[in-house]
């Protein structure tokens, strides 16, 4: 699976410093997919050491891996490459981040805040409530996004390999969003690649204002790890029934093409369980803060009994007006 790596220098000492040799040693020992798979690794607050020491490996290091590298002088500039949101970092180092901006201007700075949320435009798609998009799109039950998405998914992607593991460019992703913001149209045809449509649904999924499974439930998921394993079917079935209409709705539809996915795992290597691990986090989280660490195995866990027993968990319930994949 794609991923991104933050390093945070401040806090290296020379009692904490690994020796160069050591640094070799770790860096040959990660197998090439890790290498292969790294989409970026930011060094935030980068000192003369760090660069010296990246010159003096440069020799060893491919010349692909070396351009994922991007040093970070401050905090705020994280913004402009991913979700600072969703990061942990650790308060001696935004005190640090906090010193070092001071230095540049004459008296302390105030710490680096979001911009105050702005008005929503009425065709706006991400970052939006479910019950705002259904009252701006003329009371369409299932979000323009994740009919688009999935339409196309369903066609061009059921068989491709590591389907919803795979990352976009950023300002590819970036641009989509704005199209579907200011209400234009969007083809996913045009692109030629069916990872963007698949990076599109994990983006609206994780920026919608509210989870798709609600913070109602946040706590009742994280118990299902104290469920015997025979009950937990009901159990599962029990919380979605729970679930607002609208909610229930779109995640019959979601869940119901996550389980057509899990169908075709001979091909696209994603199972029920793989899947989980890659929607868990995008349809739960809590009302504070970001997932920890303890609570994805529960919300994995959910996830995959919602993927792998789609027709008994949603059976029961049929709203009106309902509309299947």
């Amino acid at each position: 699976m794609d991923y991104t790596v933050v390093y945070f220098h401040y806090g290296l000492r020379s009692g904490n410093k690994p020796s160069l040799r050591w640094l070799r040693e770790a860096y040959n020992e990660f197998d090439r997919k890790y290498k292969k798979n790294l989409k970026a690794l930011y060094v935030v607050h980068p000192t003369n050491f760090i660069r010296i020491l990246w010159n003096i490996f440069k020799p060893f290091i491919s010349h692909k891996f070396g351009k994922k590298v991007t040093y970070v002088n401050y905090l705020a500039e994280l913004r402009d490459h991913l979700n600072y949101e969703q990061l942990i970092v650790p308060p001696d180092v935004i005190r640090h981040d906090e010193r070092l901006r001071a230095t540049q201007k004459s008296g302390p700075l105030p710490p680096v805040k979001s911009p105050p949320p702005r008005p929503p435009l009425p065709t706006q798609q991400f970052g939006v409530s479910l019950q705002y998009l259904c009252e701006k799109n003329k009371g369409a039950i299932i979000p323009l996004v994740i009919s688009q998405t999935v339409a196309y998914l369903k066609e061009k992607g059921l068989k491709t390999e590591g389907i919803f593991r795979r990352s976009a460019r950023v300002q590819l992703i970036k641009d989509i969003q704005k199209l579907y913001n200011l209400g234009k149209p969007v083809s996913f045809e045009q692109y030629g690649d069916v990872h963007v449509a698949a990076v599109i649904l994990k983006t609206f999924l994780r920026e919608l204002s509210e989870p798709l499974l609600t913070f109602a439930v946040y706590h009742h998921v994280l118990e299902i790890v104290r469920v015997e394993s025979s009950l937990r079917v009901t159990t599962c079935k029990q919380i979605v029934e729970s679930l607002p209409e609208h909610n229930f709705v779109v995640l019959k539809y979601l869940v119901s093409f996550l389980h057509m996915v899990s169908q075709e795992s001979i091909s696209n290597k994603m199972s029920a369980s793989n899947l989980a691990c890659v929607f868990g986090v995008n349809l739960l989280w809590p009302p504070q803060g970001s997932v920890s660490l303890s609570a994805l195995t529960p919300i994995n866990i959910f996830t995959e009994i919602l993927v792998e027993h789609c027709d008994t968990v949603f059976a029961s319930r049929c709203p009106p007006g309902q509309v299947l994949p």
